[in-house]
């Protein structure tokens, strides 16, 4: 036992203090965002709108996670990651605690997308900031253990936003979103300001490339947005799904979400490691971890038994350890060749157009045709998401593309 806890510290060697003040900062800030797995289920139960005005809701979501994915990128490339993290920070606190008040459709539709407008600006800022903290060797590990700090704060934020909503109502929900982001952007300030840090990885280009010529790296954009397509349904949909179908309270659907989070802490660090030194490249790592996430939603449609949402959530899990962090460092490796910003920009916003597809469509299909039709058209998005890695994947191959 205590040899096994020493190889997992060991995979932590090595990473800069800049890299883990980047982290603990995105742990306190994924911590409070706890109010978004709910927020399919506030929309329903206490604002008692249809699932179609959730779909549009949730549109706006990703709407504004487009708009603030680019306004990021851009401004990152021309002042600076800092400066764009800390506003970004500071005041989605003040706009999550704002949102509670707005009960219309449209108020909270407009609300939604100002407040991902401003909260997805840090997305781009971070990644250009966590290349620029990290040395070259160890950029896959650093995006790992940001995405750690980011799945410890979905853990221990959803079992502890179940708990809120039973005793706080979801109300509660918004102020703690609120002073949790407030709280990392102040922490932020006094840790990363740039005369207190130094630089590991300074990439200056000359002619930088732009990342919409960059023919596959846009393919490989494509590729992820089917994937987020079919992977945020676990978001939105899949909850709808455990509540009505399988009758699962707040909490329990909290726990199960949880699980997740908690997984992915405990085994993503020294899985990754023993990956990256496989003879596998990037592509061929994400392929595998599409096929596990493929395989979860097949799970969804077997039978009534509670067992299977068990099961589905391990595969999705092990999908995902696999399927990110690797697509994360394949993005941070072509943004060397161009606009950091624009890359990493670009990165973010195929996820934010997959909220805007995935939410609506997936509440539009359960409306008309059920959850069993569903997960068959989400098995069908991923099954198309790999065969284009495949293609991409050939393609690198051919063109001798190193990664």
């Amino acid at each position: 036992m205590k040899t096994i806890f020493k190889n997992y510290i060991n995979t932590f060697k090595g990473l800069s203090n800049e890299v883990w003040w980047l982290a603990f900062i995105t742990l306190v800030n994924r911590a409070g965002t706890m109010v978004i797995p709910f927020l399919s289920l506030y929309l329903t139960k206490n604002l008692h709108f249809t699932l179609i005005e959730v779909g549009w809701i949730m549109s706006a979501f990703g709407g504004g996670s487009v708009v603030g994915s680019w306004l990021g990128g851009k401004l990152t490339d021309k002042i600076g990651y800092y400066k764009v993290m800390v506003f970004s920070l500071i005041t989605s606190g003040f706009l999550f605690i704002a949102l509670q008040f707005l009960t219309t459709f449209v108020g909270i539709t407009i609300g939604v997308f100002v407040l991902l407008m401003i909260a997805d600006m840090f997305r781009p800022a971070m990644f250009v900031a966590l290349s620029a903290y990290s040395k070259q060797e160890n950029k896959v590990r650093s995006v790992t253990l940001i995405r750690l700090a980011i799945n410890l704060g979905f853990s221990a934020g959803p079992a502890i936003g179940g708990l809120i909503i039973v005793t706080l109502n979801y109300g509660g929900l918004f102020w703690v979103d609120g002073i949790t982001c407030f709280l990392a952007g102040i922490l932020l300030l006094n840790v990363l300001h740039p005369k207190k840090v130094k630089v590991a990885d300074e990439i200056v280009v000359e002619n930088p490339r732009s990342a919409y010529k960059d023919v596959n790296y846009i393919i490989f954009l494509l590729a992820m947005l089917l994937f987020g397509v079919a992977f945020l349904q676990y978001f939105s949909t899949v909850p709808l799904f455990y509540k009505e179908v399988f009758s699962l309270s707040e909490f329990q659907i909290g726990l199960l979400m949880g699980m997740n989070g908690f997984l992915i802490f405990v085994l993503e660090m020294p899985l990754v490691k023993s990956l990256e030194k496989s003879m596998y490249s990037k592509t061929g790592l994400v392929v595998f971890g599409a096929i596990l996430t493929t395989i979860s939603f097949i799970f969804l449609n077997i039978s009534g038994w509670a067992g299977v949402l068990v099961i589905g959530m391990l595969f999705m899990t092990i999908g995902e350890m696999i399927a990110f962090p690797f697509s994360n460092a394949f993005a941070l490796e072509r943004a060397k060749k161009g606009n950091q910003g624009e890359y990493m920009a670009l990165y973010s916003i195929s996820f934010s157009i997959a909220h805007i597809i995935a939410h609506n469509s997936g509440m539009h299909l359960i409306a008309k045709y059920g959850y069993q039709v569903t997960w068959h058209t989400t098995t069908v998005v991923m099954l198309v998401c790999i065969g284009i890695l495949y293609y991409l994947k050939w393609r690198m191959i051919r063109q001798k593309d190193k990664q």
